[in-house]
């Protein structure tokens, strides 16, 4: 079962005012607190694939490779969701992690890395995944493979900094 077939299982998106608190850190990081969140959070842009408006969402960090220079990040909200959705269409775009920009290109990994991405995560971040798993829909018993199983369908996203801007930022230090 890939993650485009369980599109029922990932909750709906928020409206009201739990859309607004969502929003929140977006607001945040716009004023230049970004490096309150630490390694932990992210501010991703993105093109609007119909309206062709930037967009900005704030997203998770489930694994960072600062060597290199790769963020992954997961659709908690399943594949509908539109940042999803517009990365899809346009891969190439920026983050902003802590203050610093970085351009990157969107890799969307098979469910079996999906799978492997979860159960790392498991083990680095046991509670705040079994809530997350809750959260989303997936029986989760603690086990590896309940983890794995559910990490095969989550749309996870791996967001790789472009090498000419990786570059430009090393030949300018």
């Amino acid at each position: 079962m890939t993650h485009r077939q369980t599109t029922s299982r990932h909750p709906q998106l928020p409206t009201g005012w739990r859309r607004l608190a969502l929003r929140l850190p977006i607001l945040l990081f716009r004023a230049g607190l970004g490096s309150l969140f630490g390694k932990r959070l992210l501010l991703l842009h993105h093109v609007g694939r119909v309206s062709g408006l930037d967009r900005r969402v704030v997203l998770e960090v489930v694994s960072y490779d600062p060597i290199g220079a790769s963020w992954t990040v997961a659709s908690g909200f399943g594949p509908k969701a539109d940042w999803y959705q517009n990365l899809r269409e346009q891969p190439k775009t920026l983050i902003q992690f802590g203050n610093r920009p970085h351009a990157v290109t969107a890799r969307f990994p098979t469910p079996d890395e999906g799978a492997e991405i979860m159960a790392d995560y498991a083990r680095r971040h046991p509670r705040t995944a079994r809530r997350l798993c809750a959260y989303m829909g997936f029986p989760i018993d603690g086990s590896e493979a309940s983890y794995r199983e559910a990490g095969r369908a989550i749309p996870f996203v791996r967001l790789d900094a472009s090498l000419g801007h990786h570059q430009h930022r090393r030949s300018r230090a």
